[in-house]
Order: structure tokens, then sequence, then C-alpha cells
């Protein structure tokens, strides 16, 4: 039997609204979650799961510090993401190049998802032009949309999935 050792636990304050219909959301139970630190430390976070008693979705109550389906911490991501050639990030060669991968697929949708809620929320002042190839480059869109300072992909992941508009990004693979 493995045991674990627990280095958090990660808990939220007050109920959570379903992101699916918000609806309540009750807690039936914990699992455990491993994520690489920047020193290449590997840390485990018991987290709550959690099942909506409308739609009967179960969601995992993942710290700002945990992106969806990564297994290293946000700010490892986004040191790599920010300073491609200039950063300290223990990860080997083919995770930074899916990194790369990811963050490119995926830039044109969280812009226009971010976009989505700035205009739902009411939100003023929403910039004009950013998806077309003049506007910048991926950070700079991002950036004039969640700003450019440490944190960003967290600015970015915590709405995007709050509102359930992540996308599932996980892969399995059939051997036969």
């Amino acid at each position: 039997m493995k045991t674990y050792l627990l280095e958090f636990l990660v808990r939220g304050a007050g109920r959570i609204p379903s992101p699916c219909c918000g609806k309540v959301m009750l807690v039936i139970g914990t699992k455990n979650r491993k994520a690489m630190d920047h020193s290449g430390q590997s840390k485990t976070y018991n987290i709550r799961r959690l099942r909506c008693t409308n739609c009967c979705t179960i969601h995992h109550e993942l710290p700002d510090l945990l992106v969806p389906y990564k297994r290293y911490e946000s700010e490892c991501i986004e040191s790599v993401l920010t300073n491609p050639s200039n950063h300290t990030i223990p990860a080997d060669d083919s995770t930074i190049s899916r990194w790369n991968g990811w963050f490119h697929e995926f830039v044109d949708y969280w812009v226009g998802c971010l976009t989505s809620i700035m205009i739902r929320t009411s939100q003023g002042n929403i910039p004009q032009d950013l998806t077309s190839k003049g506007s910048g480059t991926a950070l700079q869109r991002l950036g004039r949309l969640a700003g450019d300072a440490n944190g960003w992909l967290t600015r970015i992941v915590r709405p995007i999935v709050n509102i359930n508009f992540w996308v599932h990004t996980r892969s399995a693979f059939i051997v036969q």
C-alpha cells in the first residue's frame, strides 16, 4: 500500500457554485494531486472532489498554483512561456516543447474566452483587434486582457475554469 506525505491540504472557504450550472456543490471526497515546483521538488496536494447537486458533474477544487492537467505548478509554466531561453525550471526539453505547443494552440481560444467573460460581466474597455496577427505576440494579446505582471497564467486559467470553458487536454494512447 502506498503512503503519501501530504504537504498541503486545499480547502476553499464557503460554498462553491458549480461552473456548469451555478448550483450548490457538495464534497464527496478528496484526491491527491502531485505537482513539481520551481526547484524540481514534487509536492502533493490533497484537494476536494465536489459534485453538483443539480447536474451531478464532478469537479476538483484546484488552488491557483495548479493548472488543470499540468504536472508542474503554474509559476513554472509561466516562467518558461515568458522567458523561453532564460529560465531555471528543471523540466526536460520535451516537456517545455509541449508547454509551448499547448500555449500557442490555445491562445486564440483563451483570448476569446476572456473577451466573452468581460462582455458577460459588463466590464468596459475591452481591447479591440486581439486576434489579428498585427496585434502583437500571444503574450502581448493576453497581457492586454489579464495583465503581464507575475501571475498572468493564473489570471487567465481561473476565470476560464470557473465558467467551465477550460478545454480538457489530457490524452490517452491505445497500444495494440
